[in-house]
Formats: structure tokens, sequence, C-alpha cells
């Protein structure tokens, strides 16, 4: 069957999904947590399997930390997952009502937003967050993910579906792709897929982006700032960098550009720059810095996404500085001032264009597990529909509801009715 074929399949059983108790949903989550438990070395072998073709390819050390699945990402996956149980129903939610005319009543009512395609590059434990994010929210799913991780992805996918059916959800709530022609394919299924997020590289994003009608929810860059303020408290600023860049560095809020006041650049960046370099982190940074401490240097506009233990510095005069470099440079993920200047943080947290802007914390805290999401299927740089890391209410829209008693537009185009537009 073509996924064509299976993608107008699961956009049939869409409203039978959404139609399913929240009892019934969570049902469904706390069996797929105790066959995971239950199926734990299956998986692992699998991805030993993984990561020994990866090794053998050459795979950047990068996407072999997002390949790697073990006991440690079994476990926050399995934390999620009892979080997720634990979150209210996003669906059914009422936040509009309003009484148009005597008997005549209009709810807006949460409701899912039907099906899903989800394209990930090497991150097993992404195809976990996104199933039961998508069961959750009462979502059809179709998962692609990355050839580094086929046969992870094919073990978590089958505990996953098969925990499903054995609660009764419908058979093609979940699908999944293991090649990578489907993805074209998938890409042209605009009158059957509601809404597709991509994770990966910036090429793939943006290859998704510019290849499709559906649309399309994600981020193509995760450019992350750190400003480091005159009136920062310089104790606070260099465990926050270093965990900012060293704690996950292939993740997309890892930070990748240090912004630092020139007032206290002489003072601060000696220490901070050994820090760094004791964690194996390499400087690159404008000739300015070079001046101060040992850098590869970068020309103004060398500010990139590096995903590894690679940090470009720079030296701003104020915090306006520092708002103009990453309204510009960055790629409006999150971004962070670390400062003891309430003044400051507050112009900077309100002129920052960015999805998460911080105070005195790592930018790694830009995760859906770590906001009490549960999980994420990813992170927006949108501004409409959802932003920042995308949980349960990413996931859902909105129906008005209207409810009447025999009554027609006519009466109230002629005057014989009027509306009375009241809250209730």
């Amino acid at each position: 069957m073509s996924i064509r074929e299976k993608v107008r399949k699961m956009k049939e059983e869409a409203p039978y999904l959404a139609a399913f108790s929240v009892k019934k949903r969570n049902e469904a989550l706390a069996r797929i947590a105790k066959n995971l438990r239950a199926h734990a070395e299956e998986v692992f072998a699998a991805n030993q399997k993984d990561l020994e073709a990866a090794e053998g390819n050459g795979i950047a050390p990068a996407v072999m930390k997002r390949l790697k699945f073990d006991y440690m990402k079994l476990a926050d996956i399995l934390v999620g997952i009892e979080q997720l149980i634990g979150l209210p129903d996003p669906l059914g939610k009422v936040s509009l009502s309003r009484e148009l005319d005597k008997g005549l009543t209009l709810y807006r009512v949460s409701s899912p937003i039907g099906v899903i395609g989800v394209i990930f590059e090497a991150r097993p434990d992404a195809l976990v967050q996104i199933s039961t994010l998508c069961i959750k929210s009462g979502n059809c799913a179709i998962l692609k993910g990355g050839k580094e991780t086929t046969y992870t992805n094919r073990a978590l996918f089958k505990i996953i579906h098969d925990s499903a059916l054995q609660v009764g959800l419908p058979p093609n709530c979940l699908v999944q792709a293991e090649l990578h022609s489907e993805i074209d394919e998938l890409l042209a299924c605009h009158e059957s897929v509601d809404l597709l997020i991509p994770r990966g590289s910036n090429a793939f994003v943006q290859h998704i982006m510019n290849n499709t009608k559906i649309p399309v929810m994600g981020h193509a860059d995760g450019i992350c700032h750190i400003y480091v303020d005159a009136d920062a408290d310089t104790l606070k600023a260099v465990p926050i960098i270093v965990d900012a860049k060293t704690q996950y560095t292939a993740a997309c809020n890892a930070v990748e550009t240090i912004l630092v006041h020139r007032k206290i650049a002489k003072a601060f960046l000696p220490r901070l720059a050994q820090t760094l370099k004791n964690r194996g982190v390499r400087l690159r940074g404008t000739a300015e810095v070079g001046e101060i401490i040992d850098v590869e240097t970068i020309e103004d506009d060398g500010f990139i996404e590096y995903l590894d233990l690679i940090v470009s510095l720079k030296l701003v005069s104020s915090v306006d500085d520092a708002i103009e470099h990453i309204n510009f440079f960055g790629s409006h993920h999150t971004d962070c001032i670390i400062t003891e200047n309430g003044e400051n943080a507050d112009r900077f947290m309100q002129m920052v264009d960015s999805a998460g802007v911080y105070w005195n914390c790592s930018t790694r805290f830009a995760d859906g597990f770590r906001y009490g999401f549960g999980a994420e299927v990813g992170i927006s740089t949108s501004k409409f529909h959802a932003r920042g890391p995308v949980g349960l209410d990413g996931l859902v829209t909105y129906k008005y509801k209207l409810i009447g008693d025999g009554h027609i537009v006519a009466d109230y185009a002629s005057g014989k009715k009027r509306f009375h537009h009241k809250e209730i």
C-alpha cells in the first residue's frame, strides 16, 4: 500500500481517534510505557545495529549522540509518558461561550488537528515523544525517521503501534514510513495531511518547507545566544554558559554565540575561555575578542549554528547592541541575558524577537519535557499557531459549535431580530 493510500485511511479514521475518551487515550500511553520496559533489551539491540552501521559510515559525532538510545534516554522517555498521562485532556476545552440571541449559542471548543506527518532525522527518542503526544491529543501521525535509525525506529514503532491496538485504538492511528522515496510522496498528500513537522538540519527543514503545500511547523536553525551584561554576576555566568554549550552540544537549544559587554570583557573573557577550553570547546571570535584571548578569528557575519563543541564570541557596548545582534543574526529560537540589572533584563526579554527569552539560566531549558509538556514534537520559531516547544497545546486547533432552535439569518438581515451577544 502506498503512503498516499495509507494517509487517506488515516484521514478517514482521524475523527474516530478524536472521539476516544481521555481515559482510553491515557490507557494507551500506559500500555506503551509498560511494553517499552518489557522490550527494552530488544530496542537496545536494534540501536546497537544502527550505531555500528553509523560508525562504519563515518556519521558525524553530533548525529551519533542523537542516534544513541540507551537506558538514560529510555528513562527520560518513561518519565515523559508518565507526565503526559497526568496532564489534563487538551480536547473539548471551551474557550468561548456566547449567546448570540435567545436560543442561539456559540461555543469555541478545542479539537485535534487531524493527521500530522512528522519527518525527523537520527532521533529514535523523537519517535516515542511524537507518537505519545499525538495519541494524547487525539491526532493520527505518520512517522518518517532517518535511515540512520532504521532498526531502532522499527523496534520502537512496533511496540507503540501494538500497544495502541491492544487497547482498541484505530489501526491506522499511527503509520511508519521507512523509504526515503516516501518523503516526497508524503509531501504531496496535501488533501489528507493537515500539518507537517520536520525535525533535522537546516537544509533538511528548508527542503520540506520548499516542496509541499501542506502547512509546516518547525524551525530551520538553532542559533542561540547568551548575552553577558555589564551588570552580570560572572560567578553565575560561567556555569550557565558551560551548561548551555556542553551539556548536550547536538541539541538545537545549545548556545552558539556569546555576546559580552565591553566593560567586563578584559576581566571576564580569560576566565570563561579557560573554562570552556578545559571542556574541549573551540573558541571563535571577532578580531576585537582576539585582542583579549586566543581565538580563531571570524568576520562580523560569521555567526552560525555549530551543533558541536565550538562557540562564537563578540563584544557589544550595551543591551541594545546585544538585542540588535540577536534579532539580526539569530534564528528566533532561544536567547538569554545574564545580568543583575532588572531594567536591562526586562528590556532584553521584551525586545528580543525569539520563541524563548531567558534571564540568568541555560538555553538548554528550551524543551517540552522541562516545561512540563510531557514531551515535544519539536520547537517552532513560527509566530502562527504554536511557538517554542510544541507540546499538547500546539497539537490542537478549535472548532466553533453553534446551537440554535430554527434560527435563520433572514430574520436578522431584515431587522426582525437582533443579536445581543451575551457572554455565558
